[in-house]
């Protein structure tokens, strides 16, 4: 039987594999501009209100503003705060995503649906329930004051738990997608080897899921250091104590807008910073 020759054998050029931005398959041909249309118009809303916020920055006094106490103070508290508050999710969201990932228990639909419910749920609703149960008269609260003398709301510490609430669940799915994307084979053989679960997970599990777990944390922190309705609500809005960059914002608008376009920027700096850092990962995943 003889062999088909090959565009290579013929003299011709082999298929080279589409290039980034052609559609599969190497469709070509006129762009449907019931497609275009819309696309563009999407764009626009979504990019034309940053444009706005970059035109009308106070550019020559945008370092004099950056140094002013109360600007210098409510990024300075929303730095700390937005890293204490992922230390946090850090510590408890690992080990719930494990659970969820690894942990065939009943129930486990409906742990997984109620802890991403933050996301969904109105950051102002959130900080009504944080105050229902972690108030001064609160069915947790009141035993903290009673107990140990700790009062989260209108504290710092109530920013943080505040961020930690509405930020965890982007922890959490990442790190339990990553958990569900590694191979299993390589815990299975450190089980056969007699290791027990705990050594199985901070000495083959962890490694596995390291970029899942950066890649939630950012999302995290970003999520944190944004936030607005829960803080105001839960911890409300003093200087220097619970006033973060979003707070700040809001503030400003109404008695100084350039101030506000500033801090906007500075937000708006650190959220192209995690975008960039994590569009590998976007791009690059299956």
């Amino acid at each position: 039987m003889t062999p088909t020759a090959t565009p290579a054998d013929r003299g011709g050029a082999r298929p080279r594999p589409g290039r980034a931005g052609r559609a599969p398959g190497g469709v070509t041909g006129r762009l449907p501009w019931v497609l275009v249309l819309p696309a563009v118009i999407g764009m626009g809303f979504l990019v034309l209100p940053l444009a706005g916020l970059l035109v009308r920055a106070p550019w020559s006094t945008l370092g004099p503003r950056l140094a002013e106490p109360q600007v210098l103070e409510a990024l300075r508290l929303s730095l700390v705060t937005a890293t204490l508050a992922t230390a946090f999710c850090l510590l408890f969201g690992v080990p719930l995503a494990w659970l969820l990932a690894r942990v065939d228990f009943p129930g486990r639909r409906l742990v997984r649906a109620l802890v991403t419910v933050p996301l969904v749920l109105p950051p102002v609703v959130g900080g009504v329930a944080l105050l229902l149960v972690l108030g001064r008269r609160g069915l947790v609260g009141q035993w903290l004051e009673s107990a140990f003398g700790i009062t989260l709301p209108f504290t710092t510490a109530g920013v943080v738990v505040a961020e930690a609430f509405v930020a965890m669940p982007f922890l959490v799915i990442s790190v339990e997608g990553a958990l569900r994307a590694a191979d299993l084979r390589f815990e299975e053989a450190a089980a056969t080897l007699g290791a027990s679960r705990w050594t199985i997970f901070h000495r083959v599990t962890l490694p596995l899921i390291a970029p899942g777990i950066v890649a939630g944390a950012v999302l995290c922190w970003a999520r944190a250091l944004g936030e607005f309705g829960a803080t105001i609500t839960f911890a409300g809005n003093f200087p220097g104590q619970t006033q973060t960059m979003p707070l700040a914002v809001y503030l400003a608008l109404e008695t100084e807008p350039e101030a506000a376009i500033v801090l906007s920027l500075v937000l708006l700096a650190v959220s192209v910073i995690i975008l960039a850092s994590l569009r590998d990962r976007w791009v690059n995943s299956p």
